[in-house]
């Protein structure tokens, strides 16, 4: 194999570290910040028909006004089920049942619970920056062993490491400003 043949797929390590964010996004789309939101209930789990199934697949989620999310569950004999899993899903929201529709009221959040959630957003922000970093070592590490096989000169083995050094900067920095966009949503009064 020449030197020239060697062509690291950047496009793979974009698409996979654009999934760290995604992951990311979708972990902060969870975190309540006293404004309601549908994607709050996501990661709720309900025991229906033999297996655990996400409430959007059991009902219409809406937000009818910025403190309240309403479930419209479609099967009658489910609102007891879909309102103990909110219940016990650690949301810290207590439904009030209206017939199939399960009203959720969004508390205001104190201060320390807002903190707490700051933490907890920036431990989600590490999660995705390690995810990009275990990327840009297994870039990395393929330039090495096309180097130690004499597959790639050293100017190209340098070209191709900036070159993944350059996609990781531009992702950590996409995750910080992430991070500080959803740390200033949640501290916001």
């Amino acid at each position: 194999m020449s030197n020239e043949e060697f062509m690291l797929d950047t496009d793979d390590l974009t698409r996979r570290m654009d999934g760290a964010i995604a992951a990311l996004r979708t972990e902060f789309a969870s975190l309540r910040t006293g404004r309601a939101s549908g994607a709050m209930l996501e990661p709720v789990q309900v025991e229906a028909y033999g297996q655990m199934t996400p409430i959007n697949q059991l009902g219409t989620v809406n937000v009818p006004e910025p403190r309240m999310v309403t479930v419209n569950v479609w099967d009658k004999g489910l609102v007891s089920k879909v309102e103990k899993a909110i219940r016990e899903s650690g949301l810290g929201i207590n439904p009030q049942t209206n017939g199939t529709i399960i009203m959720l009221p969004i508390p205001e959040l104190n201060e320390e619970r807002r903190r707490e959630l700051t933490k907890v957003a920036g431990q989600y922000a590490e999660h995705a920056r390690v995810a990009i970093r275990n990327l840009r070592r297994d870039g990395m590490d393929q330039i090495k062993k096309a180097k130690a096989k004499g597959d790639v000169s050293e100017d190209d083995a340098k070209f191709w490491e900036d070159e993944v050094q350059g996609l990781t900067d531009r992702f950590i920095k996409t995750v910080d400003q992430t991070l500080e966009t959803k740390q200033a949503e949640i501290m916001q009064v």
